[in-house]
């Protein structure tokens, strides 16, 4: 089977259905582009439903689909300390992956969806091409302008320094109301500490029966799921105290914490978008906010006529910063819950997380770099330059 179009984007997670979005409502008098959309059929290839959480001022895009929203956050010091902060102008969300692409269907008309296994992704002197098979074995070719890829790469980039986000949650319902569901317990450090990285708590509270909680860890490698289980068994018994509850369902998954540069061209018509484009925030594990940023520039040029290259995910500085805390983390010299405490303890909320988000001045970032260790960042700093990137 071979077929033509304007732009193919292979995978329909959060990247490839926000772009596909954002080019089929273009504005007024310009033609929506002709686009196909391949996602795998279901099985092994398809990722179980997802939670994303990102925040923004005001109402967004996608408030219609929210599971839960929250205008406070609070990080909890290993002894239990720590206030609830207010975020301002901004609003904590959660969405969850399905409600996303169910609520987003109607705005997708005149999307072509394909389901296969994608093989191949080829760059030619006039476009690009797709191919691969369909769930019945039928080889395929897909010609297009442009191809955006969200597919995770084979190999992840090299690094001088790379560590996980690793995590499992719980979908809790309680028998009592113990729950606080104005408040996000965004950074819980009263979980025993591992002899290398950190962990903490994350609550996000839907009611005062209902919550996701999760146990997370910074480090080298993932825990067995019976470790995973134990570390919330704790945690929801011994550290929140919820009593008796059911759950509901789970959640899992391994996010890379790395210095390594996502390339994001991979031809000169095919280009990498979202994780695959550099847009977790190596610091954090947060992408949804940057997913948006570059699916709205990259429509944005196509429908101005422009070329289509997806934008860096964060500022340079920003990348420059995350790879000296992760050396630290790594290394030991900077001890993690002291780190993140102190900085949710003396910088507002809202600031915080618009650093994270990569959209503070450089004025600002100077003020929060005062509130780090500042000897052990500098030192850190100096030594990375030399340091050997790795796979």
């Amino acid at each position: 089977m071979r077929d033509s179009s304007d732009i193919v984007i292979v995978g329909a997670g959060a990247a490839g259905l926000s772009f596909a979005w954002r080019l089929l409502d273009p504005p007024p008098g310009v033609r929506p582009p002709d686009v196909v959309l391949v996602t795998p059929p279901p099985g092994r290839l398809r990722p179980p439903e997802r939670t994303w959480c990102y925040w923004e001022p005001g109402p967004g895009d996608y408030d219609p689909f929210l599971t839960a929203r929250w205008h406070r956050v609070r990080v909890r010091a290993p002894g239990g300390d720590g206030q609830a902060r207010e975020l301002g102008d901004l609003t904590y969300k959660m969405l969850r992956s399905g409600a996303f692409e169910r609520g987003l269907e109607p705005r997708l008309a005149g999307l072509r969806r394909m389901e296969a296994v994608v093989e191949a992704v080829a760059d030619r002197p006039d476009g690009a091409e797709v191919s691969g098979r369909t769930p019945d074995g039928a080889p395929f070719t897909l010609r297009a302008s442009w191809v955006y890829d969200s597919r995770p790469p084979a190999a992840p980039p090299a690094a001088r320094v790379s560590l996980c986000q690793h995590f499992r949650g719980w979908f809790v319902r309680c028998e009592r109301p113990v729950l606080t569901p104005g408040t996000v317990e965004l950074m819980d450090f009263r979980t025993p500490q591992p002899r290398h990285g950190l962990s903490f708590g994350y609550v996000l509270p839907t009611s005062r029966y209902e919550a996701l909680v999760e146990y997370t860890e910074f480090g080298r490698a993932p825990l067995t799921r019976q470790a995973y289980d134990d570390a919330l068994r704790h945690y929801t018994g011994r550290v929140l105290r919820l009593g008796a509850f059911r759950v509901t369902g789970t959640e899992q998954g391994v996010i890379p914490m790395t210095d390594g540069r996502h390339e994001r061209r991979a031809g000169r018509h095919v280009f990498r978008i979202g994780a695959a484009g550099g847009a977790v925030r190596p610091s954090t594990g947060y992408a949804f906010a940057a997913i948006q940023r570059q699916s709205r520039a990259v429509a944005h040029a196509l429908h101005t006529g422009r070329p289509p290259v997806p934008p860096p995910a964060h500022p340079a500085r920003a990348l420059a910063m995350d790879a000296v805390l992760l050396r630290g983390l790594d290394t030991g010299r900077i001890d993690g819950p002291a780190f993140f405490t102190r900085l949710f303890r003396d910088v507002p909320s809202a600031r915080l997380l618009r650093f994270l988000d990569g959209t503070t001045r450089p004025a600002e970032e100077f003020a929060i770099g005062l509130r780090t260790p500042v000897l052990t960042m500098l030192r850190t700093a100096a030594e990375l330059p030399l340091l050997t990137r790795r796979r």
